[in-house]
């Protein structure tokens, strides 16, 4: 019963507050104006960050029913809120006015920082070769803040078509649920259905044609919560590798060539692989529709 409270929280949420959030954009002014490197030819609403942060948080408190037998959870999940709701504001900023990438970069660093702070943190990682390679806290702090800093911006990269970064996370969510499950991690899998909950009632109003865009705040907040279910979760590291293969590969990529070229590495381009593929003809259903096959296939 209270999985299915949780996500109907998340999704009913989400599904009526985003109507709202498309409607009072325009009076705010935060709509996302044509471009060179945009897909979309008419203004659009960018307030997609508003119902997407609070349908999945109004959905994490109803899974505070839930008893935590873990006390520290809740230190954990106070890091959640903390570095995403920095993420929020900072992501709402940038929606409204257009922030320079370094004061994202470092706001993302403070969040992923937020994190690790209430206990979340990578202290081991499978090794290819069988068994775990263990690190030192240094490094584990390091590579963490690191691994959510990553994760952040996968997301938020991802958002360049509409309906794909909403429809990515959600799925990577429902399998971080069932992971989650099987591990018997009942208060984690809680979260994973929150957060999918969230992206699934947003989602009708962001496949394309899209309606609303999520904006540069509900992509840096999917991204940052998932970087941090991916870590206390029970499937770890190695499923978000999987999972979020192609697009972490796209971001890999990405900053190497920006890099090599001379560029920042946070430039905006029209170069990631969901550009080139509209380039050569695909339309965006088609190619959101490929991400999630690949999506689901790799969970």
């Amino acid at each position: 019963m209270i999985f299915i409270l949780v996500f109907a929280t998340a999704f009913l949420l989400a599904l009526v507050i985003t109507p709202l959030a498309a409607r009072v954009a325009p009076r705010l002014g935060t709509m996302d104006q044509p471009a060179a490197r945009r897909v979309h030819v008419i203004p659009t609403p960018r307030f997609g960050g508003l119902p997407l942060f609070f349908a999945f948080f109004a959905a994490v408190a109803v899974s505070l029913i839930y008893p935590r037998s873990d006390q520290d959870e809740l230190l954990r999940l106070a890091g959640l809120f903390g570095g995403a709701l920095l993420l929020f504001l900072i992501g709402a900023y940038d929606d409204h006015r257009e922030l320079k990438a370094l004061p994202q970069l470092v706001a993302q660093f403070i969040a992923a920082s937020i994190a690790v702070a209430s206990g979340v943190l990578i202290r081991e990682v499978n090794s290819p070769l069988g068994g775990l390679i263990k690190f030192e806290n240094w490094f584990a702090i390091l590579f963490t803040i690191f691994w959510i800093v990553g994760m952040t911006n996968t997301v938020n990269w991802l958002d360049g078509v509409d309906g794909l970064a909403g429809g990515v996370v959600a799925i990577a969510g429902i399998f971080l649920f069932i992971h989650a499950l099987r591990q018997e991690q009942y208060s984690i899998a809680l979260l994973a259905l929150a957060l999918s909950g969230a992206a699934l009632g947003f989602l009708p109003f962001n496949f394309s044609p899209g309606k609303i865009f999520m904006g540069t705040a509900g992509a840096l907040v999917l991204g940052f919560s998932l970087g941090v279910l991916s870590i206390i979760g029970a499937a770890r590291v190695a499923f978000a590798l999987f999972v979020l293969g192609i697009p972490i590969m796209d971001v890999a990529w990405q900053i190497i060539s920006r890099v090599r070229a001379g560029k920042s590495p946070f430039s905006p381009t029209r170069t990631h692989l969901h550009h080139r593929l509209l380039d050569i003809g695909l339309s965006q259903r088609t190619i959101v529709l490929l991400y999630y096959l690949f999506t689901a296939i790799s969970g």
